[in-house]
């Protein structure tokens, strides 16, 4: 459980482990044509809008493994499948190290095994690796949360920007995968989400049920970041998005399986149609030291579930992943799968904006900036044992917050492809032309990511924007880096000043809706810089 959310360090006695798990990978899918032909038999008409609104092609690992391999399998002496991935054509198994061998001779079905442990492989052989595919809106009625005691999360990312044109993640799925949401069909703060609908369905991975209203209180405290609803207390970052609930995690054991677990579920994540994965889980060290990664597997594309990761992406669902909780460790590094290529790892920070001291750190193994962004994830305000409180830390929060954004963001951008979408995230941060190993590209303005989201200019952090222009009520201004207040005056044709309104950036909402229809002239003027021109009220 140390990688969810709690520092917990285990003591394995080795001995112990006489059986083994591995990776069993298929040499086909003889079931190819029948899904090509009929591809709604395998995935919802909302996972096949997605991949054609981002033109992604529909490929051979969207197909189903062969059924008759897994039963295959599944019959042999000693063995027990544990989980499955069609996108990696594979079952992980458990056995005895003589078994699990035995399996290779299946050469009509089997392609290769990989051992958990990776001393048992022929040398130099690693898990298989897939390579990632590269893959106008009116302000509407302001809403006024009253967002209370979590207010500080949503303002540092500049979220209530969002909110207030009331892009709240309506029309976004999220699928949470994490270890349990016990309290979740019954307290008072998911009661909006109950009541609304929101929360589509869900699936216990570890017991193989439909009982995903148990488990662990993580994933009950996860989701109360993004749909969690008391007024005056708690606003999550979505509350108007929907919801999947996978549990993944067993927080009674640290096992490779786990990561398998996630896949299969991020595979019906797919499946239904989520846009966005928020997993606050992480891999590095398990009970048996030998399955263990070390920091030079933190390549993007060798862990299973960063595999899995990357795929999700491939197929455009946006991934988010907490970056750990482990920098004050021997191994303080971004941990599996939020050190896939694709995925957005997230940092912590305190409610100032301070780096979170327990916050993992980059840079991957491979050199790539890790963290990718920051959140609050240090004493943020969430639901726990009945009560909303600030007693909790962790990257954890910091994921799931930001995975909230995200959904307002896509809403507001329907559009955008997901690696847009990451693109105008990453480049909204706080400190994007110089990350470091500890923020990454830092804190995102997603007033900012909007404006620049839907501007036809090229995106930049150097100049101030107005949005939308031509208007019907009410206009967003972001301000670039550097600049954080301003005052906006708008002239009528003639030369009258009819607004004078200052700007913060955690309100750059501007109200139009006492002007009359017809063509202003702005002036925007801060720390000594002005930028005029012209705006259309409608």
């Amino acid at each position: 459980m140390k990688h969810i959310l709690l520092f917990l360090f285990l003591v394995s006695n080795f001995s112990v482990f006489s059986q083994q798990d591995a990776w069993v990978y298929f040499k086909d899918k003889p079931d190819s044509n029948t899904f090509f032909s009929n591809p709604l038999s395998e995935l919802s008409q909302r996972a096949l809008d997605r991949r054609t609104a981002q033109n992604i092609p529909l490929d051979i690992n969207d197909v189903s493994i062969h059924q008759a391999y897994i039963d295959q399998i599944a019959s042999s002496t000693g063995i027990t499948v544990k989980a499955k991935s069609k996108w990696l054509n594979c079952v992980h198994v458990r056995g005895s190290q003589t078994d699990i061998d035995a399996l290779k001779l299946l050469t009509s079905v089997v392609d290769h095994v990989i051992f958990a442990d990776n001393s048992l492989n022929a040398v130099g052989k690693r898990a298989q690796t897939t390579k990632p595919v590269a893959v106008n809106k009116v302000l509407s009625t302001q809403i006024n949360f009253n967002y209370g005691t979590s207010s500080n999360q949503i303002l540092m990312l500049n979220g209530i920007a969002l909110h207030q044109q009331n892009y709240t993640g309506a029309g976004k799925i999220i699928a949470v995968l994490d270890a349990g949401f016990p309290g979740v069909e019954t307290a008072q703060p998911f009661q909006r989400l109950k009541d609304n609908n929101q929360i589509l369905g869900g699936f216990n991975y570890v017991t193989k049920s439909t009982n995903f209203y148990s488990g662990d209180s993580h994933g009950s405290m996860v989701l109360s970041t993004m749909g969690g609803y008391k007024d005056g207390y708690l606003v999550g970052t979505a509350p108007d998005a929907q919801y999947y609930l996978y549990i993944t995690e067993d927080v009674n054991s640290e096992n490779p399986v786990e990561e398998s677990n996630w896949v299969e579920a991020a595979e019906e994540a797919d499946r239904v149609g989520a846009d966005i994965i928020t997993t606050s889980l992480g891999y590095f060290a398990f009970d048996n030291p030998a399955y263990g990664h070390v920091y030079a597997d933190m390549t993007g594309n060798a862990a299973f579930a960063s595999q899995g990761a990357n795929i999700a992406f491939s197929k455009g669902i946006i991934v988010v992943a907490s970056a750990g909780n482990d920098a004050q460790t021997s191994e303080p590094h971004v941990g599996v799968p939020a050190e896939a290529l694709n995925v957005l790892a997230v940092g912590a920070v305190d409610s100032v904006k301070n780096y979170a001291l327990f916050s993992s750190i980059g840079p991957s193994f491979d050199g790539r900036v890790k963290p990718d962004v920051m959140a609050q994830g240090q004493k943020p305000y969430v639901y726990y044992n009945g009560t909303i409180n600030n007693i909790g830390s962790g990257t954890s929060y910091s994921c799931p917050i930001l995975a909230g954004m995200i959904a307002c963001l896509w809403q507001a951008l329907p559009t955008k492809t997901a690696k847009e979408m990451k693109q105008l995230i990453t480049q909204s941060a706080d400190r994007y032309s110089a990350p470091t190993i500890q923020y990454g590209y830092g804190i995102p303005d997603f007033g900012l990511a909007l404006a620049n989201g839907l501007s036809v200019n090229t995106f930049s952090k150097s100049d101030f924007i107005v949005y939308p222009n031509p208007t019907n009520d009410s206009v967003l201004i972001a301000l670039p880096g550097g600049f954080d207040s301003g005052t906006l005056i708008i002239y009528s044709i003639l030369g009258q000043k009819v607004v004078e309104e200052n700007i913060v950036k955690q309100s750059p909402i501007i109200s139009m809706k006492a002007l009359n229809p017809g063509t202003y002239l702005y002036q925007i003027q801060s720390n000594g810089f002005s930028k005029s021109g012209k705006i259309i009220k409608e």
